[in-house]
This record gives structure tokens, C-alpha cells and sequence, in this order.
């Protein structure tokens, strides 16, 4: 791995987690493959597609801006490891805080991620990412 890998990875993620705490949901979704899978020990069964992936972002934000509450993802411990395949593997430890307007931000959530990030036109896509909440069974 190369330090200029690490470096795309971080700016792709710092990106990715920007459209999504402000709302841009189609932005967030377009940094997924078209045939992504979004997985989570929260969720029964994965978003499989970036629309699915999307429509769930766009419930996800409704439900924050209704309550009035904005969260900030932030990611870090990035482990990155290009695979003979061609992909990355990354993986990340997520905490998302949530303020609520007017209120103290506090941690809501503690995760670990991990993604496999494949190219489409040079720039990088989630294929497929795994979320282990911490306070769930895995």
C-alpha cells in the first residue's frame, strides 16, 4: 500500500460522510456502485442497489430533520489494504454524534465498517459495506 492510497481512501471518506450529515443524500448514494450493498447488524436484510441504498438515506435524513436533530459521522483508525483483486479493503471505527438543535451534541452511536472500495471511472466506489453496531449482536 502506498501512502497516497491511504490518502485517496481518507479524502473519499471525508467527502462521502460530508454529503451525508448535510443532507445530500444523492451525492452520498453516487459513492456507491450502482449494484452496492449497504449491511448492517441493525437491519434484517442489506440495501442491495444505490437506489435502495439512496432511499434509504433520504428516510434516514426526513427522520433526523423532523426531530430536529443533526448527526456528524466521523471516521477513524483507517486501515487500508489493497487486494490482489483489485479492491481496497478498508475499515474504520465510526462514531456518530448527534445534536440536537439547541442541545449538547453527545455520541449516539459507536461502529466498526468495513468496505470494499472498487474503481469506476479512477474514482472510488463503496461495493459493498459491512456496519457492526457496538451495542448489537454481531
Amino acid at each position: 500500500m502506498t501512502g497516497s492510497l491511504y490518502e485517496e481512501v481518507q479524502h473519499f471518506y471525508g467527502r462521502q460522510m460530508r454529503h451525508l450529515d448535510e443532507g445530500e443524500v444523492t451525492e452520498w448514494a453516487a459513492t456507491f456502485t450502482e449494484d452496492g450493498v449497504f449491511a448492517a447488524n441493525a437491519r434484517p436484510h442489506p440495501q442491495e442497489g444505490r437506489a435502495a441504498i439512496e432511499q434509504g438515506a433520504r428516510e434516514a435524513a426526513q427522520r433526523l430533520a423532523d426531530a430536529g436533530i443533526r448527526h456528524r459521522h466521523w471516521l477513524g483508525m483507517l486501515e487500508v489494504a489493497a487486494q490482489p483483486d483489485g479492491h481496497v479493503l478498508a475499515k474504520t471505527y465510526a462514531l456518530i454524534v448527534a445534536t440536537p438543535k439547541g442541545g449538547p451534541a453527545a455520541v449516539h452511536l459507536s461502529c466498526s465498517c468495513e468496505d470494499q472500495l472498487v474503481r469506476v471511472n479512477g474514482e472510488l466506489k463503496v461495493r459493498h459495506r459491512q456496519v457492526h453496531r457496538d451495542d448489537l449482536p454481531a
